[in-house]
């Protein structure tokens, strides 16, 4: 079908998200043309103001709005244990949790040799400068349980065995509630292997 063009560019504009096909960016460009105009602008200001006022802490690499970050301003958390996760919604879902409270490092990425992504292309340079000053006693990996994301947990704890740092992985397996007999086979696999004593 033909549609004027401001249609179609916001169309487009839209389809340039994650998870939007052509229905759903057809549905939300009709939803904004019946939006108030003040609405509409409001819109068009928050988009405009996260991508120019937010920057990443200098320190673990997590996007805010002033560096460092709230977290690693904070000094009432624990500076001997580092989180190390793919991107900042992770470090989002982590502080939820509020359970931790240690610091966190955001690579910004994961190894995958398929999509040309090396170590070098990741902030793992940078999370090796910050265990320089010896302050740092334990990182623990929360990489996503994919392909890349075990890469990347193994490439950093063999790139950590010669420090004498504790290197950890966060455990996966079921979900709580979850029903065994609908899991895969890796989620059993992972559940299993990451066994305790009770």
């Amino acid at each position: 079908m033909h549609y004027p063009e401001p249609i179609s560019k916001l169309i487009d504009s839209f389809m340039k998200l994650p998870g939007i096909g052509p229905k759903t960016a057809v549905r939300l460009a009709f939803f904004v043309l019946d939006m108030r105009e003040d609405d509409v602008l409001d819109f068009g200001r928050a988009l405009v103001n996260a991508k120019r006022n937010l920057i990443y802490c200098s320190t673990c690499f997590h996007i805010t709005d002033r560096d460092p970050c709230m977290i690693c301003d904070n000094s009432s958390r624990d500076r001997t244990t580092i989180c190390v996760v793919h991107d900042s919604k992770d470090v989002i879902a982590m502080e939820k949790m509020k359970d931790y409270q240690g610091m966190y490092h955001v690579l910004h990425g994961s190894i995958s040799p398929i999509e040309g992504v090396g170590p070098e292309d990741i902030k793992i340079a940078e999370l090796l400068q910050r265990l320089a000053d010896d302050t740092v006693q334990e990182i623990i990996l929360a990489t996503d349980p994919n392909i890349e994301g075990e890469a990347t947990a193994m490439y950093i704890a063999r790139l950590l065995k010669p420090t004498g740092i504790k290197v950890t992985r966060i455990a996966h397996g079921l979900p709580v509630g979850g029903d065994l007999e609908y899991a895969d086979e890796v989620t059993l696999s992972k559940a299993l292997e990451g066994r305790r004593e009770i």
